[in-house]
């Protein structure tokens, strides 16, 4: 073997760049390919649904920065006509957070009807946002709302599951943990073309249970 004939050093260098580039392509790939459906607020098509993906809540219960700024990348989508409805979808865990509670708070806030506000609390993944949003909700035709570096593991499994989705980026400022949400993509990636893969050979169950309110 080749590496057999290599320094311990080198060995594991070569080693190390093998690694790198198994885990490094799929992102990459993954990048260029969905590049061409990620749109700015300002330029994204119109489709009835928006879906708002879960990003955490601060201790007071309030969205994250990161999260804000998809619910108001929403809102604006739906005061400009793009959108007629949107879905809100994160996890609940206990009294004190519950992201859908919370997205629908600030979308509120910013102006967006009660009624054009559908609520999703077993987000627990992208995956099961994206499920849920077409078995349990009948979403067929959506704009994925997120930042750039979560879009193109979102429309590939939207892809796989059967809704016809763009991206809309809602990076409205620099954030500065961008660098952790940026690496925790790596094997996030990995794990949504394994997703995706699943989904295309087999149909996977529906997950959660039914949301506790559809409607706002």
């Amino acid at each position: 073997m080749y590496l057999s004939t290599l320094s311990p050093p080198l060995r594991w260098a070569v080693l190390g760049i093998v690694v790198a580039l198994l885990l490094l392509v799929p992102r990459w790939l993954l990048i260029r390919r969905y590049s061409v459906r990620i749109f700015t607020p300002e330029n994204a098509p119109g489709k009835t649904t928006a879906i708002v993906f879960g990003a955490g809540l601060r201790r007071d219960g309030t969205p994250t920065t990161v999260l804000a700024d998809r619910v108001t990348t929403a809102a604006y989508l739906h005061r400009a006509g793009k959108v007629k409805r949107i879905l809100m979808s994160g996890s609940i865990s206990g009294d004190l957070y519950n992201e859908p509670a919370a997205m629908r708070s600030l979308a509120l806030d910013l102006g967006v009807p009660d009624k054009d506000i559908l609520i999703d609390t077993g987000g627990i993944r992208s995956l099961h946002t994206c499920q849920r949003a077409h078995q349990v909700f009948g979403i067929e035709h959506a704009l994925l709302i997120s930042q750039r570096f979560h879009l193109p593991r979102a429309l590939i499994i939207c892809d796989a599951i059967g809704i016809s989705a763009d991206g809309v980026a809602s990076d409205l400022r620099p954030y500065r943990s961008r660098v952790l949400w940026e690496l925790r993509e790596i094997p996030a990636t990995l794990r949504a073309l394994w997703d995706a893969c699943i989904f295309k050979n087999q149909s996977i169950s529906t997950i959660a249970q039914e949301p506790e309110d559809r409607k706002g």
